[in-house]
């Protein structure tokens, strides 16, 4: 590994290595909150063009308000999706793909289809491993 200025490390080999080391820990955080499941599900479900809040909410099951307001938020921030308020009584807010978001939009549902697709059988394993530990993987 390669010494950078600040004194992390590069990676040597492998899909690490094509990014220098100063910028790894924004790497990081920018994958952290697109592989959240909360916004890999907004970012799913707003391919059909602007939708309302409570459209969102009604399209992700289990999430609250809290949750959904905060990564709709972080998904702004990340120019992945846009807000456009509308000046009416009473006041409407969409939230769109942002173009950058589009290039992630494919992935997500890949990973998503993915994930669904192959439930049975990691739920197997789950259910194999309870069994032989007698407690909840991950606990």
């Amino acid at each position: 590994m390669q010494d950078s200025a600040d004194g992390a490390m590069a990676a040597v080999a492998g899909p690490c290595a094509s990014i220098p080391a100063d910028r790894m820990a924004f790497v990081r955080q920018v994958l952290d909150r697109v592989g959240d499941k909360w916004s890999m599900l907004i970012i799913a479900v707003v391919e059909d063009g602007p939708l309302r809040y409570t459209d969102l909410q009604r399209r992700i099951p289990g999430i609250s308000q809290r949750m959904l307001t905060r990564t709709l938020q972080q998904l702004q921030q990340d120019g992945l999706i846009t807000r456009t308020a509308y000046a009416e009584v009473p006041p409407r807010v969409e939230y769109a793909l942002a173009p950058l978001g589009r290039g992630l939009h494919e992935i997500v549902l890949r990973l998503i289809g993915w994930a669904a697709d192959h439930h049975d059988e990691i739920r197997a394993h789950h259910d194999s491993l309870e069994g032989r530990t007698g407690s909840p993987p991950g606990s």
